[in-house]
């Protein structure tokens, strides 16, 4: 299978041509067309940017046990149709992936599916519970080969828990992924603790619940010699955080949601449970630290959260609902539309947060599957085509998820996939899925 795209501008840079051939990047250039075996397809990329696919470490797939919500399958088609070509699915399903059994029968669901390559996270904890570490060296010995251990939903409040899982991980150079919530600061929180919620009387959720937890998980990474990687951090309290310990050396990692990058907790007046999000839509002063942290390399990647539930868990009254937004259709757009087109960052740059980064932190840039690599020749084949000028409104209806509680809806977007890419086979193709033609990822 070879594929041609002509004129494409790799990194937002100079157009060129890039042939993909038997899985690999066979030649950029202008000698890319000779080069081009008979039967290549020939696509006109003309005006399109060429990313290395899209890399998410905080997709949450719901199965097993949550089907009515989202699907293996129908999760990473919505991810390849977002661009992505790999994403680390969460270890939230019913029962729990905290052990070699249910990280490897995750892994095969989406191996099999085919749309995009994807990784279990593994629990730290059994069942989430915070008190006995999960079995963390056979979950990274199976053919899953787990190297992100998170209790994401629930937070890892046991500092000696929390140190001891930072030392076991070091033995297979894996890493925690913190939930950062103190749970006695936020027992009955609904949103962000401030002006917002006091007006419209929702119990608060106060910023230092999630920087105090970070601040102490720092120290720890710090003692043990370990990697620390942060999850959505939300607050500019957080953000000072992470650029502190990183002055210091220490090996920590952050990364910020899209909805974080747009939304503030002044949508919670109009109670609609769209909004009502782990950690809480915080205020526009955080926002602007965020994008700040986002620029100027604090923050390393950004994490879709993509957290899919029925509409009996949403639609409902506030206090009532679930935690959480879709995100994976349009994080790219978000990205594009809040940090490209107000020139606070490049297209490369967004390649480094969306594909590099996350690739790197969770260990799969490198072998016969890797991601996050270089448009280069010989490089794994994992590409994502953007029109950056396409103009696009969100609709919650014709989005591949099995759930619609995307706060999005209506909102208009600048910057949309136009075809994705997994090892040379396409899985988008002119903003449309692509059935996998032989099943299996890898």
């Amino acid at each position: 299978m070879s594929h041609l795209l002509t004129g494409v501008a790799p990194l937002g840079g100079a157009a060129t041509d890039l042939l993909l051939v038997d899985g690999r990047i066979a030649a950029v250039g202008p000698d890319a067309a000779s080069a081009a075996p008979e039967g290549t397809t020939v696509i006109d990329a003309q005006g399109l940017v060429a990313l290395p696919g899209l890399v998410d470490l905080h997709t949450h797939l719901r199965e097993p046990g949550r089907e009515d919500a989202e699907t293996v399958e129908s999760g990473t088609r919505a991810a390849a149709l977002g661009g992505y070509t790999s994403v680390h699915a969460m270890a939230n399903t019913s029962p729990v992936a905290d052990t070699a059994g249910v990280v490897e029968q995750v892994w095969r669901l989406g191996r099999d599916a085919g749309w995009v390559d994807v990784h279990p996270v593994g629990a730290v904890s059994v069942g989430l519970a915070g008190t006995q570490l999960a079995e963390l060296g056979a979950m990274a010995g199976s053919a899953a080969q787990v190297r992100v251990f998170s209790d994401d939903g629930m937070c890892v409040h046991d500092p000696v828990l929390m140190r001891r899982a930072l030392e076991y991980v070091k033995a297979f150079d894996g890493v925690i992924a913190q939930h950062s919530q103190e749970p006695r600061l936020t027992r009955g929180a609904q949103m962000h603790e401030g002006v917002v919620s006091a007006e419209v009387g929702l119990a608060g959720w106060p910023a230092v619940a999630e920087e105090a937890i970070i601040a102490r998980d720092v120290l720890l990474a710090q003692h043990v010699g370990s990697r620390l990687h942060v999850l959505h951090l939300s607050t500019a309290g957080s953000v000072e955080i992470v650029r502190w310990a990183k002055a210091r050396g220490i090996a920590v990692t952050a990364e910020a949601t899209p909805h974080h990058l747009l939304l503030t907790d002044e949508l919670a007046r109009s109670y609609d449970p769209l909004y009502k999000v782990n950690p809480p839509l915080r205020t526009a002063e955080d926002v602007e630290a965020l994008r700040a942290g986002l620029a100027d390399g604090t923050i390393d990647t950004v994490g879709a959260d993509h957290a899919p539930h029925s509409r009996e868990d949403k639609d409902c009254e506030w206090a009532a609902a679930a935690f959480g937004m879709t995100g994976l259709e349009t994080a790219l757009g978000i990205l594009s539309t809040t940090m490209v087109q107000t020139g606070r960052m490049s297209w490369a740059d967004l390649a480094r947060v969306m594909s590099t980064a996350p690739a790197r932190i969770g260990r799969i840039d490198s072998g016969p599957y890797a991601q996050g690599r270089p448009l280069a020749v010989g490089e794994p084949a994992n590409v994502t085509l953007v029109d950056p000028s396409a103009r696009w409104t969100v609709d919650p209806s014709e989005q591949a998820s099995r759930s619609r509680n995307t706060p999005y809806g209506g909102l208009d977007l600048t910057g949309r996939v136009v075809a994705t890419f997994l090892r040379g086979r396409p899985t988008v193709l002119d903003g449309r899925a692509v059935e996998p033609s032989t099943a299996g990822a890898r």
